[in-house]
């Protein structure tokens, strides 16, 4: 692709190595320009590779000089990367064809390189450790505390104190309210043999880890481990249904399948245990710099899955008023099979 412009913070981070909440990042051939206002031109013009900083008080006014001066005519854009009044300004008074690309910087990430790949292995194994120091503080003090205090203490125990940034708000969701896939913390609180849902991730070098447990609350006993013992049946029942389905799909994911196809291999199972319509969701998506990247893993898409793909495997039962049940893992495709990070 010749000419494009980017917004959006991880794409231009994806082109260049680097990126701020104000810049508009262009590429007209063989030059690239990093256009940012004076709070972040010192940063930019250390860390951003192979591209020329311009400082501008006037984002768009500058994007327009360059587009002119070097006479473009035709320039792809992302439809979802730019607010309506930006592109109204953008096209003022200006004779370029501007063509919609939804997602293409997304579709240019789809494979990841082994660099990238060994970033989000980091991310998964730091994930891995902030789970570990959530579950050990249930352990200890969990007993009697509130969803919303759960939630603000799986902030703290995934960023590692601070340390990283999270790839997203942390679900932490007990019994009914885990029947809600993006459940909000109440002020439910947590008891013995609740069940408990937390959907976490952290960022490492920016890029993202995402995981699901689903947990029997057993103060002594308590971890994020895959073999839960519950007390209440329909909990088990549901869990190893769920359990059953991520397994199925991750072991018999193959590179050139059609990402339907591996959404296929754990909704068949869920399906065939007669609870389909408690599958609300799609079975995974990619992970990379965004948290929700390509591929989709749904029962509508065609693409076919290649090595070097990484996305989620995340079945879920969801029972209105009940409870719900989510078993996550990041995977990679790797020599034709699925690996988890």
């Amino acid at each position: 692709m010749k000419n494009f412009i980017l917004q959006n913070e991880n794409a231009i981070y994806f082109e260049c190595k680097f990126s701020c909440d104000n810049v508009i990042f262009l590429n007209l051939g063989k030059e690239r320009f990093f256009i940012t206002d004076a709070r972040y031109t010192i940063e930019a013009k250390e860390y951003a590779k192979n591209c020329e900083v311009i400082e501008s008080s006037n984002l768009i006014e500058t994007t327009k000089e360059i587009l002119k001066k070097n006479k473009i005519k035709k320039l792809v854009f992302d439809p979802n990367d730019f607010s309506f009044s930006t592109y109204s300004k953008l096209c003022e008074n200006l004779k370029v064809e501007f063509i919609q690309k939804p997602n293409f910087s997304k579709e240019k990430r789809l494979i990841k390189s082994e660099k990238e790949i060994n970033l989000l292995k980091k991310a998964a194994d730091a994930g891995r450790v902030g789970f570990n120091e959530l579950a050990k503080y249930i352990r200890k003090n969990g007993f009697d505390k509130t969803e919303q205090f759960l939630y603000f203490k799986a902030f703290e125990k995934m960023s590692q104190s601070g340390k990283l940034d999270i790839s997203f708000e942390p679900i932490v969701a007990i019994n009914e309210n885990a029947a809600k896939p993006h459940a909000l913390p109440t002020s439910k609180k947590l008891k013995l043999n609740d069940l408990l849902l937390v959907d976490a991730g952290i960022k490492y070098k920016r890029y993202c880890s995402d995981r699901t447990c689903t947990s029997v609350v057993n103060f002594e006993k308590f971890s994020f481990k895959r073999e839960q013992k519950f007390k209440n049946n329909k909990h088990q029942k549901v869990y190893d249904i769920v359990l059953k389905a991520q397994l199925n799909a991750i072991e018999k994911a193959r590179s050139g399948m059609k990402a339907s196809e591996i959404d296929k291999l754990a909704r068949d199972i869920i399906e065939k245990a007669g609870f389909g319509k408690y599958f609300v969701h799609s079975t995974g998506h990619g992970v990379g710099l965004d948290i929700h990247e390509y591929p989709n893993i749904n029962s509508k898409s065609d693409l076919i899955i290649e090595d070097n793909m990484v996305f989620t495997i995340e079945p879920g039962i969801y029972l209105p008023n009940e409870f719900g049940v989510r078993i996550e893992d990041t995977v990679v495709m790797k020599n034709g099979k699925a690996i988890i990070l």
